[in-house]
């Protein structure tokens, strides 16, 4: 069975709620945040009428709630094939869990040590390190991006690799651009050099079925509500190192990961959101994947429904992508950056940034949105790619696919482009 966004765009309200023309408007900002099936919402009703408390009482609703936290821990272990439910860290957003985990390693580095960055990333995954840097004395490298087609330079990566490289950190698919890193082969570079590698999969995790024993990274953080779940973020991390590092907490709170990583109380009711949003994706997989199971073999159950889901999503908006950039390359005045070659789509996710001759990027996303289609205007706090490619001040218009999108939205938005 082949999908097709009508199949789930009942699912999601935000969908289905017309603007006061009596239109229904397009989400093309889905990499700042996508929109949430039904089940999430419920969820979060659910936990406060069910399960309301804090953790760790012996009364029924805080143990209802410590049962929930440990069944999506499970989910989200799952979603990332993780070796262990105790890996997976809930945390306020990817920002502030990276931030966490920066201030930990710094504690284990000394003067002179060096960290490695990307002109590519989100300032999440670069103001934590830079921090930590001028803090401690530590010395950044960076490494650059091939213009043409705004991939990372790997020569670049590796001289930028020295014997005192403790940290490597980048992002897995560019939240700008839309570039796939080679993130395994950057493990395998990282760990040669003796540093841990930290992996930005923000954009990856709404598109790319992840694989952390795959990629074989240290860390990795992503964010809920970019793949169809709450405001929350998610930091995976080999357990030897979440029990290990001088982490920061309070003296109360337990130990153990990943306890000692989660400062405060959780936000209860987004952790049971994150449940339903995994099991939503995995849902996608049981109805549509079976076509995509034999690409993963040695996985079963859930693990395998979520591959075979996140599969099913990918294959469809490589096929919306195409579309999109085939639009875009038939306007007067546009230019796309980043990867445009058919052949290529499988090294980008559906993200897709341009300009517009004779427009600044706010103007553009302006005369959408008095059409009903939101896209993003700015640099999208990544500052570094922006300035790169000669576009900080205003930086670029970008487009985020979803697979709730459809042809019929990239006509729409091909009609607003052709009029402005």
């Amino acid at each position: 069975m082949s999908f097709h966004a009508d199949a789930v765009r009942s699912l999601f309200p935000a969908l289905n709620q017309p603007v006061s023309d009596n239109t229904f408007p397009v989400f093309f900002d889905n990499p700042a945040g996508t929109q949430v099936p039904q089940a999430v919402i419920q969820a979060v009703a659910d936990y406060y009428t069910h399960m309301n408390a804090n953790s760790g009482g012996a009364f029924a609703t805080s143990q209802r709630s410590d049962a929930m936290t440990q069944a999506t821990r499970e989910k989200v272990a799952d979603f990332l094939n993780a070796p262990r439910t105790d890996e997976i860290v809930f945390g306020p957003n990817m920002t502030t869990l990276n931030f966490s985990l920066s201030r930990a390693l710094a504690k284990t580095l000394r003067p002179g040590d060096e960290i490695v960055l990307t002109r590519m990333d989100h300032d999440a995954n670069v103001a934590p390190w830079l921090r930590i840097a001028e803090d401690h004395g530590l010395t950044v490298r960076w490494v650059d991006i091939i213009e043409r087609d705004c991939t990372l330079d790997m020569d670049s990566l590796e001289a930028a690799l020295t014997d005192k490289t403790r940290v490597v950190a980048t992002v897995h698919a560019s939240n700008a651009v839309g570039t796939i890193n080679p993130v395994a082969q950057i493990a395998q570079m990282a760990h040669a050099a003796g540093a841990l590698y930290v992996v930005d999969a923000v954009q990856s995790a709404p598109h790319i079925p992840l694989d952390v024993q795959a990629i074989g990274c240290d860390f990795l953080l992503c964010s809920a509500y970019k793949f169809y779940g709450p405001h929350i973020g998610v930091l995976w991390g080999r357990h030897d190192l979440l029990s290990d590092l001088p982490v920061y907490k309070v003296r109360p709170s337990h130990d153990e990961a990943p306890f000692r990583w989660e400062t405060g109380t959780p936000s209860f009711e987004t952790i049971a959101a994150v449940g339903a949003a995994v099991d939503y994706l995995a849902g996608i997989g049981r109805e549509y994947g079976a076509v995509f199971a034999e690409s993963f073999p040695g996985f079963a159950g859930r693990r395998l429904a979520l591959k075979t889901g996140m599969a099913t999503l990918q294959a469809y908006e490589r096929d919306l992508v195409s579309r999109l950039i085939a639009m875009l390359q038939g306007i007067p005045g546009v230019r796309i950056y980043g990867i445009t070659e058919p052949a290529r789509y499988h090294d980008r996710v559906p993200t897709v940034v341009f300009t517009q001759a004779g427009h600044i990027p706010l103007e553009v996303a302006e005369h959408l949105a008095e059409q009903h289609i939101y896209v993003w205007n700015g640099n999208y706090y990544a500052q570094e790619i922006m300035e790169r490619l000669g576009h900080g001040a205003h930086g670029m218009v970008r487009v985020g696919l979803a697979h709730y999108n459809t042809p019929a939205e990239i006509a729409r938005l091909e009609n607003a482009l052709r009029s402005l």
